[in-house]
């Protein structure tokens, strides 16, 4: 029997290593798109939605259009992240394994620029690159593009919506002017049309579906809540969906900081993934979700770009985005490779018009639902566990060693009764959490709400009263390769203290702030006297008085009183902390500044302590003012 690929023209070796890929059949886009562009001697602009198989769409008739006899570069694919990038690159590479001389380069900013000049150096055929890393190779003169037949543009329209219009004009002018020019994208907004018009002759235009429709396999869902109620919704959802693999997407980095570290605080295995993460934390935080050991991953909408997880349960758009095109490619990252999903809106009543506003543009009506009740939660993670006791499968050899122990230790209860007890081991924690627990849902013509960010509301779920917590000195910070989440795990592991009672973390160069609820310092204290790090004592100390643990001060902080004013507003999510402290000074001379932000996680979604960190730093801007020199980093 004929493989379905090579019907369409594609060789042998080729398709002998999409089998192995586990690919079947073709998908509509990779269908319809091949035949044309293994012609060659066309433009072509293909409309398909995040998750239909693009890809595949390009990358497979570059393979049989491409001269692997020369090591000049053949084709260009620019795509609009470092995530995307990567994923086009090992792509292209697992469907080449069997080319011979077959050669592609990831190019992007964040990693070694000096080792990806040694592979272009060594020959390559097909260059994949995010528009700044390309510009700053091109302004080197180490690549020549003279030979380049094939640019191919990927997300065209989310390129255009970081501002790339410039960076791609530049790149193209120093390729051929006969080149091809394929466009993919999700929507098709004037924009992407100006560039099919800019850089195409006569283009073959593909479209499948109706253009910016969503995918057909996504349900559409949204709910409607007070502004301060929005975090606690984000939680019922989490809950009331026990085995929910999901992104849920923040508008900016500090809501996607806040919303992950306060998620992590209750038990949940959430992280964070923004702009301000160097490539190896973006990496650390996607394999960690890739390897389903993380469940909820919050994201902008930039960093997001380019995740290609299958089996992404859930998208939840915890804010709207700015531009509702947006919407269609957040939506996309679930219901991918024709499996279903659902894409859930938590908005407040004078949102509404917006969802109006985005089933015109997709073309499909949105379910106003209503949140579960805390019985309804309850219930839900029951039978669940039930489930998953029913289906376990027992490793007899060793349990039955066992047995007899396990009967004589249960010998005084009954069936019913022991079944009572292994069910509430995991049904009491929700019991207790969901006692009493308010209705969330609001009316949506409810307009006697303050906004998104009016609202001071609960933080992480529960009544937050600074006066409650004690700001704490101590003596590790971003330079120790410590990430918020690192810390926060990293104090309560030695201090023998709950996530629930840290408050704020802020995280410094070589030494951080953090605090905690004013009953567990005492312990925190005692706990941290003989702990150390990398050979050198831990210091914890409060504001103005004498350090706890190790020695105090050799090589340590000699700090100046009053740390900058605090200016505190609402959280959109009830978290309500937004601060922004003034600059710590320092005696060695400077006014250094650094943020370092993200989440990390160190329980499980079941509350069961973990030891794997994951976790985040955001890029800080630095000044020192030793001998005037000024030094960024991202």
């Amino acid at each position: 029997m004929i493989n379905p690929f090579s019907k369409l023209g594609i060789s042998d070796d080729v398709v002998n290593a999409v089998k192995e890929l586990g690919f079947e059949n073709p998908t509509p886009i990779q269908e319809q798109s091949i035949p044309v562009l293994l012609e060659g001697s066309n433009d072509f602009v293909g409309l398909a939605q995040t998750g239909t198989g693009k890809t595949a769409a390009f990358g497979l008739p570059l393979l049989e259009l491409i001269d692997f006899k020369s090591n000049k570069p053949q084709a260009l694919i620019l795509c609009p992240t470092r995530e995307l990038c990567l994923q086009i690159a090992n792509d292209i590479k697992n469907f080449s394994k069997n080319t011979q001389n077959a050669h592609v380069v990831a190019v992007y900013g964040g990693a070694n620029i000096m080792q990806q000049l040694r592979e272009i150096r060594n020959g390559v055929q097909i260059v994949v690159a995010t528009p700044g890393r390309m510009l700053d190779i091109i302004g080197r003169k180490a690549i020549d593009f003279s030979s380049v037949k094939y640019v191919v543009l990927d997300e065209a329209d989310e390129m255009l919506n970081m501002g790339f219009q410039e960076d791609i004009n530049d790149i193209l002018s120093t390729t051929p002017d006969e080149k091809k020019t394929w466009l993919f994208s999700a929507t098709m907004p004037p924009e992407v049309r100006r560039i099919a018009r800019n850089y195409m002759e006569n283009p073959v235009e593909l479209t499948m579906g109706t253009k910016n429709t969503g995918n057909v396999n996504i349900e559409h869902e949204y709910y409607v809540v007070r502004a301060r109620d929005k975090y606690a919704a984000l939680k019922r959802i989490v809950d009331f969906n026990p085995e929910i693999f999901a992104v849920v997407f923040c508008k900016t980095k500090m809501d996607t900081q806040d919303v992950a570290e306060h998620l992590i605080k209750d038990g949940y295995n959430a992280d964070s993934l923004h702009g301000d993460l160097s490539q190896q934390q973006r990496d650390k935080v996607m394999q960690r979700f890739r390897d389903r050991n993380m469940q909820l991953l919050i994201a902008t909408d930039v960093a997001a770009r380019g995740i290609d997880v299958n089996n992404v349960t859930h998208v939840i758009n915890y804010s709207l985005p700015d531009e509702i095109e947006s919407y269609t490619h957040r939506s996309g990252r679930t219901g991918r490779a024709g499996k279903t999903g659902i894409s859930i809106c938590i908005i407040n009543s004078k949102e509404t018009g917006k969802i109006r506003q985005i089933e015109r543009i997709i073309g499909k009506q949105f379910t106003k639902a209503e949140l579960p009740t805390g019985f309804d939660v309850c219930e839900k993670q029951l039978f669940s566990l039930i489930h998953k006791v029913h289906n376990v499968e027992v490793n007899t050899d060793q349990i039955d060693q066992y047995i007899p122990r396990i009967m004589d230790e249960f010998s005084e209860l009954s069936k019913e009764d022991v079944i009572k007890k292994f069910a509430s081991l995991e049904f009491n924690r929700f019991l207790d959490y969901y006692a009493n627990a308010p209705d969330l849902n609001a009316s949506a013509d409810d307009r006697g709400e303050r906004g998104e960010r009016g609202e001071r509301g609960e933080r992480g779920g529960r009544n937050f009263d600074n006066s409650n917590y004690t700001r704490l000195f101590i003596n590790v910070g971003s330079v120790d390769e410590f990430t918020r989440g690192d810390l926060l795990g990293f104090v309560c592991n030695n201090g023998k203290i709950s996530g629930k009672s840290v408050g704020k973390i802020d995280l410094k160069g070589v030494f951080s702030f953090i605090e905690v609820e004013n009953d567990t310092v005492d312990a925190l204290f005692t706990n941290f006297k003989d702990i150390k790090f990398n050979g050198r004592d831990v210091r914890i100390e409060k504001s103005g008085e004498a350090p706890v643990g190790g020695r105090g001060g050799d090589g340590g902080e000699r700090r100046r009183g009053g740390f900058g004013g605090e200016r505190r507003g609402g959280g959109g999510y009830g978290a309500g902390e937004r601060r922004s402290g003034g600059g710590d000074r320092r005696s060695s001379g400077g006014g250094r500044r650094e943020g370092g932000n993200g989440g990390g996680g160190f329980r499980d979604f079941s509350g069961r302590s973990r030891d794997d960190k994951g976790g985040n730093t955001g890029g800080s801007g630095r000044r020192e003012g030793s001998g005037g020199e000024r030094r960024r980093r991202s």
